[in-house]
């Protein structure tokens, strides 16, 4: 048989068949998407406390002109703390995802809460720190169906390296499909003023999917079943949705 020959003409097809396909995708590519789309998305949560930030600093405004000058700052900030960007999940239903933005700041044997009801031995931690700049909106782990819901409200103290029990928290079990349970806490950190999770007993979940978020520095707790390794370590940036935290198949 004759040997097919790559061309000029071949290869500049295959640049306007390459081009034709890019404007096809639904996947926004320009600069929009990371400069535009993360301010605009907003947290639903974040518009009611932009709002009354807002209202604040027009009343302060009209008593003191100069006052604008920290307002418009502090607005700004408003906007970028409760962005929240467009994430695209693994489909694996095997691997556990990042529930948060942050930087791992521990991984340790710990026995979890009885109040998940995930067992009583000891089982891996991952430890996710979100400072003032991280995305706070939090996503599901796992897929499956909410199993176990407890609030506990505490003291505001730092979050960023301890074992954190006075603090307040949302514990959240959701069981898989498979019968594994996967338990993970929002624990308000240092300067957090409230957690906000409308998750409901039964609700069915899909991993990736946004859950809830925790205002102004805080952590999110996510419990390994046993025997499984995490594929994270310490100091290590994860993205909320994105990051694969470990993997049930192995």
């Amino acid at each position: 048989m004759p040997k097919k020959t790559t061309t000029l003409k071949t290869l500049k097809k295959s640049e306007v068949s390459t081009q034709q396909s890019l404007k096809e995708s639904h996947v926004d590519l320009s600069w929009k998407r990371y400069l535009v789309q993360p301010i605009v998305n907003i947290h639903k949560e974040g518009w009611k406390i932009l709002g009354v930030m807002f209202a604040v600093a027009v009343l302060l405004g009209l008593i003191w002109d100069g006052f604008w000058c920290f307002s418009l700052p502090i607005l700004a900030f408003g906007l970028y703390f409760f962005r929240n960007p467009e994430r695209v999940s693994p489909t694996n239903e095997n691997f556990i995802l990042a529930p948060a933005d942050g930087i791992v700041s521990n991984i340790k044997a710990v026995i979890p809460p009885k109040e998940l009801d995930i067992g009583t031995d000891p089982l891996t931690r991952i430890s996710i720190f979100m400072s003032v700049f991280s995305v706070h909106v939090n996503r599901v782990p796992v897929s499956g169906i909410v199993h176990k819901l407890n609030y506990r409200p505490g003291k505001f103290v730092s979050v960023q390296d301890k074992d954190s029990e006075d603090n307040e928290r949302q514990e959240i079990s959701v069981i898989m499909k498979n019968g594994t349970k996967i338990g993970f806490i929002q624990i308000a950190g240092l300067v957090a003023r409230r957690i906000y999770c409308p998750l409901k007993l039964g609700d069915k979940l899909t991993a990736g999917q946004i859950f809830g978020l925790i205002r102004f520095g805080s952590r999110l707790d996510v419990f390994l079943p046993k025997g499984v390794e995490p594929k994270v370590i310490v100091g290590q940036t994860t993205i909320a949705g994105e990051t694969v935290l470990a993997d049930l198949e192995k």
